[in-house]
Formats: C-alpha cells, structure tokens, sequence
C-alpha cells in the first residue's frame, strides 16, 4: 500500500536526498554516465531488483534496467534519462552539480531534466520491493539521451526480447505532473557544400559554396511553409504542424575570398503519423537535383553531401491502447502535447510499447541556469508513482 499522508514529508525528504546523490554526478553528455549507473544499480539491486546493465561501446556510458515483480505478466515502465546538458552558464548561483534548497524548491543541472523522476523512483522502490505486485514494474535509466536518444534503443530492443514484454512506458520528462499523449520526432542533418576558391576578383571562374548553400538553405524554408500551409495537423500540439529550419551555418575564410566550403545544420520535427523519413529523402533529392549537380556539373569535386546527425522517432497516442485504459484513472488531468522530444517515441517504434509522458518539474526550467525543480512536484510524483504499486499490488 501506499505511505499515508503523515509520511510523505519524510518521502519528501528520501526524495530531495537521492536528488542531491544524483546531481551530484557530472553527467553532461560529454562525459561520462557509469558511475551514476553504479550508484542507482547497487541501491535498486540491494532492494531485490533484477539488474541488467547496458553499457555501450565505450564503457564508459550505460543504461540500467532494474525489474521488480513477477517476469511471466506485462509490466510498467518507468523511464528516465541520465545525462544532462552543459552547466557553463555565468548566471549559475553556485555549483550546478551541488544540489541547493531554497524558497520551496531544489536547483541544480538535471533538476527538472530530469533526475528529480529518477529520485522519485528511488523514493518508493522499497515499496515497490515489499510489494506483492501482480505485474512487473521495470525502472529504466539510459544515457545520451540530450544529443539524439542514442541509449534508449537499446533499452527498447531488451524491454521487447523480455518473455513477456511491458505493456506501457511512462516517460517522466518534466510536463508539471499531467499527462502528456504526444511528442514529435526529430531528424537532425549537416550538409557540406564544396565549391572551388580564388581571389574574389575572379569570381566568375569560381563555384561559391556559399551562395549554393543559400540555394539548398532556400529549399529547406519552402519545405517547411509547406508543413504550416498544408499540413498534415494535429492541433493537439501548440505548434500543430511539422516543422522544419535550418539552426547553424559556417563558411568562408576572407572578405576577398570565393568561399569553397560552407557547411549548414538544419532539422526536421515530425508528427505521429506522418513520413518524416520519406519526406526528409525526398526533399534531400530534389535539393541534389537543384543544387548539387549542377555544382558538379561545373567544377570536379563540387557538390553538396548530407549526413545525418541523429534521429528519433515521434511518440503516438497511447489513450486508445487496452494497457491505457487498464490504469487510465491513475493518470492526472491530461496536458496537450509537446513539441520537445522524449524517448516515448523509441519505445513506441522499436519496443512496440505504446508510451505516454508524465514527470515533475516544468520544461520551461530545463537547460537554463539555475534550473530548479519544485517541492510539491516532487511530492505529487511519489504519490502517482505510488498510486500505481498499490493497482499493481495483490491488497491494492
């Protein structure tokens, strides 16, 4: 059952500490995540939880997989990521990675985005551990999810080669405790123009990797009216379209240059249902077909050459799923859609597990100085957290 009322200031308390522990660790994407992992695995592990570390290729980084409750039902997920983005911002009010209490909320990197749900899970694990669940519930904690999702595939290929697999995935993202059923993908591109340089006098003679890159850059914008004029829609999102820009752009060495190189970053962020992989070909062809060959056309080694960044896919709605509507009462007033990613789309896509999105804290804090998360968010998640293990429980 879940702790009465007189115990959850001292919830709040095991909460605010294993947030603090978490903090704690630098885990900037840049670095690395493993010893977080270790922490959370030799907590969870002591509990009775069934352990599976996923590390990558390095070693260095790893997702963590702590099961709890029977292995032969369909389960809950309760997903976070590890890692967070840089701290270097002068308006810090002391040390990002030193957790700090003050007027009802807890500040540091990671905060809200989001390590407060981690901490929450870990609040109420022991309950999870003394409960007599009737359907397993799987912790889940990757890495790398800030620069692409890149840890979570994993997780989902082993939630799915589990004997029987989970049947939902609550993403604990920061969405101020509502319940979030949608979330659009993302395909992140660069693209490398190369033309041929010489003193600017000559400019005739030369291929100007930037002006070519203005062409490509042209075409990006025409692609993205067409998503706002024609759709497909979803007026579920604030921004009810796809969309599509281009973020970052270098090139040129000198005033008096032609510039022969020129690179440009730009993204595509798609809508449950929708081809963002067909789109996405389609306009990199036409943009080969306008820009790139003539370019080779007219110098050897010309052209334009995309690559691809990261991708992940959109998270589609859950509310019409058997397993939602299983446990549909336990969830809070619903909140719209967000435009941000998660990793909800990746269990959806590659696990098979319809996903939704409900965790503490405000995404208007995440990635800013001084990010905080508030008290009484915090609390409010160990409550739902614990509302489900008691729906869970044999004497719920």
């Amino acid at each position: 059952m879940s702790a009465p009322t007189q115990d959850r200031s001292s919830d709040l308390d095991r909460t605010i500490g294993h947030l603090a522990d978490l903090i704690g660790f630098d885990t900037v994407s840049r670095n690395g995540n493993r010893d977080l992992i270790d922490h959370m695995a030799a907590f969870l592990g002591a509990l009775g939880a069934r352990i599976a570390i996923l590390p990558d290729a390095t070693g260095q980084k790893a997702n963590l997989v702590a099961s709890f409750g029977p292995e032969d039902a369909a389960g809950i997920v309760w997903s976070g990521h590890t890692d967070v983005v840089p701290a270097n911002e002068p308006e810090w009010q002391g040390d990002p990675f030193s957790a700090r209490v003050a007027d009802g909320r807890l500040y540091g990197r990671g905060a809200c985005d989001m390590k407060g749900f981690a901490a929450c899970a870990m609040t109420v694990a022991p309950r999870l551990a003394q409960a007599e669940l009737t359907r397993p519930v799987h912790l889940c904690f990757s890495h790398d999810e800030e620069v692409g999702c890149l840890g979570a595939p994993a997780i989902a290929r082993h939630l799915a080669a589990m004997p029987v697999p989970p049947e939902l995935a609550i993403i604990g993202e920061p969405s101020m405790m509502r319940l979030v059923t949608g979330q659009k993908g993302k395909i992140a591109m660069r693209a490398r123009v190369t033309g041929t340089s010489g003193h600017s006098s000559f400019a005739p003679r030369h291929v100007n990797a930037i002006e070519h890159a203005a062409r490509a850059i042209d075409m990006i914008a025409e692609h993205a009216r067409g998503y706002a004029e024609n759709g497909p829609f979803d007026h579920d999102f604030t921004v009810p379209h796809a969309t599509m820009l281009v973020t970052m752009i270098e090139g040129g060495v000198a005033t008096n240059i032609t510039p022969e190189s020129c690179s440009f970053t730009f993204e595509l962020r798609s809508i449950s249902g929708m081809d963002a992989e067909g789109d996405m070909a389609g306009l990199l062809a036409r943009i080969e077909e306008r820009v790139g060959r003539p370019m080779a056309q007219m110098a050897e080694g010309a052209g334009i050459v995309f690559e691809r960044i990261f991708a992940y896919p959109a998270m589609g709605e859950a509310r019409g799923t058997d397993a939602f509507a299983r446990h549909a009462d336990l969830f809070p007033e619903w909140g719209g859609k967000v435009s941000f990613g998660s990793e909800g789309g990746v269990f959806e896509t590659l696990g098979g597990i319809p996903s939704v999105i409900v965790g503490p804290g405000s995404i208007d804090q995440a990635h800013k100085p001084n990010e905080f998360v508030a008290l009484d968010q915090l609390d409010r998640c160990n409550a739902f957290l614990d509302s489900i293990i008691d729906r869970l429980s044999r004497d719920g």
